[in-house]
């Protein structure tokens, strides 16, 4: 779903048109107010809330990841910490993503991309500014429901489209592109357990993908 939002959608064309030059870096956080579950997991972190993360960035980028390594802090209570990773990719690009499950504040994903010549980074949508008692502030939403939902409705219409006429979106992930985040959270997953980094070997894309 996060192809279809506007502000990825941005800066990956920033990148493909050349105003950024080389990608170096993108910097992704991705925070929700509380975890789903007590037993909630920085496993699960991982698999269940960076797959986000894992797709968009290789989106992004065009590229496909070679390995990645992944840190958690301790917290002072029994709550799951955030689990910091830092991807590598395979043409030399670094990618560090933040899941922080029990950020308390709200809910807030934000994305930078640095290249050579340039950086870009996201705008999430903010529809007021409160000024008052000496102070201006921004809410933040709960969850991710307002956040994204116009890029759900386009990955609904895309969708819709493909029914009717048997086109598949160009920018629509398929299941070797869920196959990609799923191998690359289950490699994270032993980097965290083994505190180590760790290679992510994914099979050989069948020619069918490539082909069509």
């Amino acid at each position: 779903m996060r192809r279809f939002d506007q502000s990825y959608a941005e800066m990956k064309a920033a990148l493909d048109q050349g105003r950024l030059g080389r990608a170096l870096v993108m910097h992704n956080f991705h925070r929700n107010v509380e975890t789903p579950a007590a037993d909630f997991t920085g496993a699960m972190a991982i698999t269940n809330s960076a797959p986000h993360e894992f797709d968009v960035a290789r989106f992004v980028l065009g590229v496909e990841f070679a390995a990645i390594s992944a840190f958690q802090p301790r917290r002072s209570d029994a709550k799951v910490a955030p689990v910091v990773m830092v991807l590598e990719t395979a043409d030399w690009q670094l990618v560090n993503i933040e899941i922080n499950n029990n950020a308390a504040y709200g809910y807030d994903v934000r994305a930078e991309l640095v290249g050579e010549l340039g950086a870009i980074s996201m705008n999430a949508p903010s529809y007021s500014k409160l000024d008052a008692n000496l102070r201006q502030t921004v809410g933040y939403d709960a969850d991710w429901r307002r956040r994204y939902a116009e890029a759900y409705r386009r990955q609904n219409r895309a969708f819709l489209t493909f029914v009717r006429t048997g086109e598949f979106a160009a920018i629509a992930a398929d299941a070797w592109d869920g196959y990609c985040a799923a191998v690359v959270g289950e490699a994270g997953v032993r980097a965290l357990i083994e505190k180590r980094r760790v290679a992510v070997d994914m099979a050989a894309q069948p020619t069918f993908y490539r082909d069509n």
